[in-house]
């Protein structure tokens, strides 16, 4: 059973940067497909950015397009979700998750393993 460890979370200002780590055990992240995912207060969660098992193939919520990058690292067995540009509104809860599936999977019923979230707050 796969348990993913997310890092990496902070406050930072309105056009920074911060770089989230999601640090498997139990299993190797290029054996799985894997997502990120936010929520904010009174929302629902929504895909932030998403990578398949093993193409590469990778998804972006419109409003990440251009700003974040999802990559994953075999060799530290950590995926990552690189934010630039940083926004108010993209202040939330970020998780990142994991299922074995071929392909890029959007969506969020679709995974089995989730993490515990770590806190990003972006103030203007």
């Amino acid at each position: 059973q796969v348990q993913l460890v997310e890092s990496g979370g902070g406050l930072v200002q309105a056009g920074g940067s911060l770089r989230l780590s999601c640090a498997a055990s139990g299993g190797t992240v290029n054996g799985y497909a894997m997502g990120w995912f936010r929520q904010s207060p009174g929302k629902e969660r929504e895909i932030v950015a998403a990578i398949s098992r093993s193409t590469g193939n990778t998804y972006y919520v419109d409003s990440a397009k251009g700003r974040f990058t999802i990559s994953k690292d075999n060799a530290k067995n950590t995926a990552y979700l690189q934010m630039n540009s940083l926004e108010p509104e993209d202040t939330a809860v970020y998780y990142c998750a994991a299922v074995l599936r071929l392909g890029v999977v959007i969506e969020s019923h679709l995974y089995n393993y989730w993490g515990q979230g770590t806190q990003v707050t972006v103030s203007s």
